[in-house]
């Protein structure tokens, strides 16, 4: 049934998501260090990859499009957090609040398909090591990290194009930040179809990429139960590791909170935001260090620039 609605002008949105913390200052500065923190050790992995040729591989390039996949997804969010909590400014304008909701979606997206990448490039690896570098060239790699933020960019133009054209009524939004629930319950719309458009697109994107690194990890099992010698399975564990543990950073969290919420457990405010708050900053500020401590490479290279340091003081 069509509705008719008076648009009201929203010019500026008010978030009224932290209106329930006694201490907002405090909570603002431990998001803000986390921030720095993560954005400082992405930064840090993509300089030591792009500035030393020796880490222009496929796997090295994977990394990097991980790091700046982790801080768009995180500065898509926390930027307006630190404002609310630290500066107390609960204002944002219509056009970055939009802006906001779709970089924060298409940093979802790229997570899910980062992953997937990677785990297809450690597949390729050890399924077929002699060929490997043949099929993965960095050309490959670049076209294919290249078609990805193509395809998530498109498939997130469904935001702008379902939120651009709703009339307002409210101009609070009762989360931490603009996402794409708050900006529709803002609306005067009903707000169920579009939460459940989401909601399958969600489903598919979860659950599809989560399905294809299932799959490449059997493939991988039937490869390395059928090697002979210990050190080769141990290669492979160690090749497997750091992305077996970028993956339940990520997904673990998601999945919890897709979970308690659907199966009805009714989760306080505060638990809520800190299950949004931990899947933006966990796995972002957990991956950097993953590949700095288990990749040998990256490894070696700090340890070659501290001692550098070192000398010259």
């Amino acid at each position: 049934m069509a509705q008719n609605f008076t648009r009201n002008i929203i010019n500026e949105f008010v978030i009224t998501g932290f209106d329930y913390l006694e201490k907002p200052m405090a909570v603002g500065i431990v998001i803000l260090t986390v921030y720095l923190l993560v954005m400082l050790s992405n930064l840090a992995n993509i300089c030591f990859i792009l500035f030393d040729r020796r880490l222009h591989k496929p796997m090295y390039l994977f990394i990097c499009n991980l790091a700046i996949v982790d801080m768009l997804y995180c500065t898509s969010s926390c930027p307006t957090m630190i404002n609310v909590l630290v500066v107390g400014c609960k204002t944002i304008s219509y056009a970055p609040c939009v802006v906001q909701v779709f970089a924060f979606g298409l940093g979802f997206v790229m997570e899910l398909f980062t992953i997937s990448v990677m785990a297809f490039d450690r597949l390729i690896a050890i399924i077929n090591p002699l060929r490997y570098d043949s099929i993965l060239t960095n050309f490959r790699c670049v076209m294919l990290m290249f078609l990805i933020w193509i395809l998530g960019s498109a498939l997130m133009a469904i935001i702008p194009a379902t939120i651009l054209p709703l009339p307002f009524c409210y101009s609070t939004v009762k989360y931490l930040f603009c996402d794409y629930a708050a900006v529709i319950r803002a609306s005067c719309v009903d707000p169920n179809p579009y939460f459940n458009l989401m909601t399958v697109l969600s489903f598919v994107l979860l659950f599809g990429t989560f399905s294809f690194i299932c799959a490449s990890y059997i493939k991988i099992v039937i490869v390395v139960v059928g090697m002979n010698s210990k050190g080769s399975k141990n290669k492979v564990f160690n090749t497997c590791f750091s992305h077996l543990i970028v993956i339940a950073c990520y997904y673990t969290p998601t999945f919890v909170m897709i979970v308690l919420t659907r199966i009805g457990l009714n989760l306080t405010l505060e638990e809520r935001n800190g299950l949004r708050v931990g899947t933006i900053l966990a796995p972002a500020l957990v991956n950097p260090f993953i590949y700095c401590f288990r990749t040998k490479e990256i490894r070696n290279k700090i340890l070659r620039n501290m001692s550098k340091v070192e000398a010259n003081e």
